[in-house]
């Protein structure tokens, strides 16, 4: 049990180590939540840009780059 406290004290500095740790790990929730918000808005962008090209070109005719 001893050496759990000691680590925990830190050496005395744990005022200073565990907010610190602390705050370090909620920025990063915090960057990974907003990724991932983004990626999917970005996703959804893209598939309705695409559902838009689809429904603009015409469905028969000469492939891209043959005239």
């Amino acid at each position: 049990m001893n050496t759990i406290s000691s680590f925990l004290d830190m050496g005395g500095y744990a005022a200073f180590v565990w907010p610190s740790f602390g705050l370090s790990a909620v920025l990063l929730i915090g960057i990974f939540v907003i990724s991932v918000r983004t990626l999917k808005a970005n996703h959804a962008t893209l598939d309705a840009l695409n559902n838009e090209a689809e429904r603009a070109s015409p469905s028969e005719g000469p492939a891209q780059g043959e005239t």
